[in-house]
């Protein structure tokens, strides 16, 4: 078996970028007041988080979830290919795998294309990152 090469400036540049992707994603200027309606919260609840928590924790999963993508696509990935397999891993395991867990809990069609629209295009932007970065 090959070792496995990862370029780590690549895969901070990623998670950096899918992190602030969410941040624009769920901000009042795309998704927050639908997605706040169709989760079942309000301002309140959001604000009473303890987002210290919530965006460490966050960026930690960035990371990891970079680095998982950077391991699948290879160190002799281009911008094409790192296009295609994050676009794949967010619509092929990431949003299916919501949609199945969306469909049990009888969760809103709406939520699911929240959450899932911006798992497709951070993995996308993910992926086109960690495959140009040589």
């Amino acid at each position: 078996m090959d070792q496995v090469q990862i370029n780590y400036g690549a895969v901070g540049a990623a998670a950096l970028l899918s992190f602030v992707i969410g941040g624009l994603w769920y901000s009042p200027i795309l998704f927050a007041q639908s997605w706040m309606r169709e989760a079942g919260l309000d301002e309140a609840q959001t604000r009473s988080a303890n987002m210290a928590k919530v965006f460490g924790l966050s960026f930690i999963c960035s990371i990891v979830m970079a680095l998982n993508l950077a391991a699948f696509i290879g160190a002799k990935a281009s911008l094409g290919f790192g296009v295609f397999a994050g676009a794949a891993t967010g619509i092929g395991w990431v949003a299916m795998s919501l949609a199945v867990i969306y469909l049990f809990e009888q969760r809103s069609l709406r939520l699911w294309l929240i959450n899932s629209g911006y798992q497709v295009v951070s993995y996308t932007a993910m992926g086109a990152v960690i495959g140009a970065w040589k």
